[in-house]
Parts: C-alpha cells; sequence; structure tokens
C-alpha cells in the first residue's frame, strides 16, 4: 500500500501532509532547526474544515508520520480544529493509536472520561517545576498529552523544554558531577501521607498504589517501580527510589543525552533531597543551575479554547505556570 505520507506540501522547516497547515504561535522556538511546539492548524482552501469531522481522519490516515513529527518537533500542537471536551480528546489520542498505560505517581488527578484524566489538581495559584512524567516507574509513557477546555484568563501555561540543551548545558558547566551521578544512579526518597493532602504532590499512598492494604500496597511498589516501602509512625509511607538514572540516550533522537530525572522538582517543592546511590549528596549549587537552566530554556505560549499538545516525554520536560482560575486542563498518556 501507498504511504499517505508521500502527499505533502514543503514548508521551510517542516514536510507536512496535506490534511493540515504549519502554523505560528507566539513563544515558539526554533531549536536546532526545528520549530517547538511545531503548530498544526486546519489547511486552507475551499473545502477547509475545521473541526472534528475533518480532525479524526487526518490523523488516522496520517498516524505514523504523525508519531514521527512529535519526535522530531519535540512537541506538536494542534490548533483550530474546535475540540471541545474530554470526549473529543480521548477519540484523538485514540485515532493517533497510543497504547494506553495507566498514571502512577502522586499528583492528584482525577479520571474524567476513558482514559482521559484531569491535569495536576494541586492548588492553581502554585507552579509546577519542569518534569518529565513518571521517570521513576519501570513503565513511563513515550507521549504525553494535553488539552485545553477552559483556558485561564492570565497565567496557567504549559511550558516546556528541549532535554537535551539542559543535558548539554549542565554538562559543559558540571563534568565532573554529571560524570560521577551517572555513573553512581540516584536515589529518591518520597514521603507519601496515609491520606490525599491538598497540595501538588499530595496524593497519599493509597491513592499512588491504587491499595489501602499495606502488605498489598508493598507487592505493588515492587511490581511498579522496585520501591522500598518503610512505614511510618503517623501511618505514612517512605517510599525509597533506587538505582534512578540522570541522564539517558533513547533511540531515534539523534543520539543526544536527555535530562532524564526529578532531581529539581524535589528540590522546588521542598521534598527528601535526592542523593547518589552510595549517599552522596547532590551539591546545591548543582541544582540551582539546573533550575536556572530549565528556564532558561523554557519555551512557554498561552493556552487557547481547543488546543491539543503533544509531548515526547523522552525528549521534553513540562511544567505549570501559576494561574487565575478558572482553568481545565485535561490529560493522557501513552506508548
Amino acid at each position: 500500500m501507498e504511504s499517505p505520507c508521500k502527499e505533502f506540501m514543503v514548508n521551510p522547516l517542516h514536510t507536512v501532509v496535506k490534511e493540515f497547515k504549519v502554523g505560528k504561535c507566539k513563544g515558539e522556538k526554533l531549536v536546532d532547526g526545528v520549530s517547538i511546539p511545531l503548530v498544526l492548524e486546519p489547511p486552507e482552501g475551499p473545502n477547509k474544515k475545521n473541526d472534528m469531522e475533518s480532525l479524526l481522519p487526518a490523523l488516522e490516515k496520517n498516524k505514523e508520520w504523525f508519531k514521527q513529527m512529535i519526535i522530531k518537533n519535540s512537541a506538536i500542537l494542534l490548533r483550530g480544529f474546535n475540540v471541545r471536551n474530554a470526549e473529543d480528546f480521548n477519540d484523538i489520542v485514540e485515532a493517533v493509536g497510543f497504547e494506553n498505560i495507566p498514571y502512577v505517581g502522586p499528583a492528584p488527578r482525577t479520571t474524567v472520561h476513558e482514559r482521559i484524566f484531569t491535569a495536576n489538581e494541586g492548588p492553581l495559584s502554585q507552579a509546577i517545576s519542569f518534569h518529565p512524567e513518571m521517570t521513576m516507574m519501570k513503565q513511563y509513557p513515550e507521549t504525553v498529552m494535553f488539552f485545553c477546555e477552559v483556558p485561564p484568563p492570565e497565567g496557567g501555561e504549559t511550558p516546556i523544554v528541549p532535554s537535551f540543551r539542559v543535558a548539554e548545558r549542565m554538562v559543559d558547566e558540571f563534568p565532573e558531577e554529571v560524570k560521577e551521578m551517572e555513573e553512581k544512579g540516584l536515589k529518591y526518597i518520597f514521603t507519601a501521607p496515609a491520606q490525599n493532602t491538598e497540595s501538588l504532590v499530595g496524593g497519599g499512598w493509597p491513592e499512588f498504589l491504587g491499595t489501602s492494604d499495606p502488605v498489598e500496597a508493598v507487592k505493588r511498589a515492587k511490581a511498579l517501580a522496585d520501591i522500598d516501602m518503610e512505614w511510618l509512625p503517623d501511618g505514612s509511607a517512605k517510599m525509597i527510589f533506587a538505582q534512578r538514572p540522570l541522564t539517558k540516550v533513547f533511540n531515534g533522537r539523534k543520539g543526544r543525552k536527555m535530562w532524564f530525572n526529578n532531581v529539581y522538582v524535589m528540590y522546588a517543592y521542598k521534598l527528601n533531597p535526592v542523593v547518589m546511590m552510595d549517599g552522596t549528596e547532590i551539591p546545591e549549587k548543582f541544582v540551582k543551575r539546573c533550575g536556572e537552566i530549565l528556564e532558561e530554556e523554557s519555551i512557554q505560549y498561552r493556552w487557547e479554547k481547543g488546543d491539543v499538545l503533544f509531548l515526547d516525554n523522552l525528549a521534553t520536560l513540562h511544567g505549570r505556570r501559576p494561574s487565575l482560575p478558572p482553568r481545565r486542563v485535561l490529560a493522557a498518556i501513552g506508548n
């Protein structure tokens, strides 16, 4: 069968199938020759359709091309297709053919429709630091997807950072420290409460592990991510994630080292500090400088109603800016 990707128009930066037009958004950046995010809009012409009726068949026809473009550009923003709700968003995710994987982690979330859940429900007044999704789990998603149902009146952006740029700069500025952490590996210690709390990482261990039975929780912790559990007198659990990487190299991404860790998140949230496997502490200046580089390399744009964002989770970090209400952004993950 002839590949639908042979039908294309050429843009100076992208090869795009005829069902889409390359757009622009304020805040996008050109990084190593590609636009991040790549903005795709409905095509122009007398028969132009800017709704789900045209979007779903376009994605189904060109799903392999679309997935490759996510990897090439690290992020794709679908804009102008009048995506309305969680049901539409779920149909989009299914049309591209992403394998569903369950979310595991401490962020407070609620399932909305089938595989669609809320983005972090922590207080909108608080920022979410840059991170890849579920890096400490055995199974982490290759793709993270967001849908803006209600754009915030002010703030609330979902900024992204090319992971390779962070790795390059940290290696350049801290070559010995990075080498030591890569060789030894990292150990994260996270204390999960017995019940959910109103915070960005407030999910209690029963929600985190999907059971309120301590015996079953220990089994699931081992199965999910080789987590060691230590029970504390107040019913909370110390979760120890051992031998985690600082950087990783993934296939199909030019052999680049990616900044694939949660070191700065743990520091920013004032959680237990990350240490190396032998107990060596990570220098504070290293972590602070990492935070500065994340901001310097960040890419930020304003949400518009109906936007759908696809992120290569292996090559980008994402966060959230503080926001005025209302803001409703939904999420999905997959491979």
